[in-house]
């Protein structure tokens, strides 16, 4: 937990604590530059709720790395006096080492997704994140099963959670929240996505640890209210945020093919985009 002035940069247990007991989701946003970074954490103080940040292992790299993802987050959070509860979140580190190197970088929550992996090696290696990530306080998040569509460039079939693999997850790793693939997928969908509500439901009845849900961007809203009635209490969202924004670049750019300030180009997709942002919040239900 990382103080800054009256602010706490925090890990997530509280938040997702009270969005299970109280049946609405926090809203994790992908950051993928300043410009984004700074939208969404005006959206989230006007409206007054919690947000969780993500960040990709490929958006890392593209903007410099984890200790200079921490640095503007801090200071943007000083400089626009923002006082709602932050969550600064790996989304899907892929090993120990990328999310140690996050941790002493200063964020206050990892994802570690070794979902690849059989599951006795995906419970391995999430334990021995969560056994470093605790001694700081830093909230983990883990996924069972696999997500399927193309995030970094990677892209993978869908493979199902079961009931058994998430008890055993939770059991012998202590994670925090548990991400159980039921039938979403990164990016938009080819079709109509379809969602286990069933299991999903059976999962969140059983597990004491809240529930995330992957792949929030084309869901249809019914899906989703579904998804939150059923246990969901972290949604991620990056691809339909990525589309206003170029919705907006894009029009600017039309209509005034002359322009070539990178602030203007850039600011151009921030109404769309946070437009999108006020609309994802809205159907989640988010609460402080």
């Amino acid at each position: 937990m990382i103080i800054l002035g009256e602010f706490m940069l925090v890990n997530f247990n509280d938040m997702l604590k009270k969005a299970k007991e109280n049946r609405f989701a926090v809203p994790h946003f992908n950051i993928n530059n300043l410009e984004w970074t700074k939208y969404i954490l005006e959206v989230c103080q006007e409206k007054d709720i919690p947000v969780i940040l993500g960040v990709s292992e490929g958006a890392a790299k593209y903007m410099g790395g984890y200790k200079t993802i921490s640095g503007m987050v801090k200071g943007l959070i000083q400089e626009l006096g923002i006082t709602i509860p932050v969550c600064l979140h790996v989304d899907h580190g892929q090993t120990f080492e990328t999310c140690k190197k996050a941790i002493e970088a200063g964020f206050t929550s990892v994802m570690i997704d070794a979902s690849r992996l059989p599951l006795e090696e995906n419970i391995k290696v999430t334990k021995e994140v969560v056994d470093y990530a605790h001694q700081y306080g830093v909230s983990v998040e883990a996924e069972v099963g696999h997500i399927g569509g193309t995030e970094d460039n990677i892209t993978s079939s869908v493979t199902n959670a079961t009931l058994e693999e998430c008890m055993a997850m939770v059991q012998y790793t202590g994670i925090d929240a548990l991400a159980p693939a039921l039938g979403s997928v990164h990016g938009f969908y080819q079709g109509e996505p379809n969602l286990d509500f069933i299991t999903m439901k059976k999962i969140n009845e059983t597990l004491p640890i809240p529930l995330v849900l992957h792949g929030g961007s084309g869901i249809p809203d019914d899906k989703i209210k579904e998804a939150i009635a059923c246990g969901i209490s972290k949604i991620n969202v990056n691809t339909e945020l990525q589309v206003a924004w170029s919705d907006g670049v894009k029009k600017a750019l039309a209509e005034k093919p002359d322009l070539y300030d990178p602030r203007k180009v850039i600011g151009a997709g921030e109404e769309e985009m946070k437009k999108a942002i006020i609309q994802k919040i809205e159907l989640f239900g988010t609460k402080k």
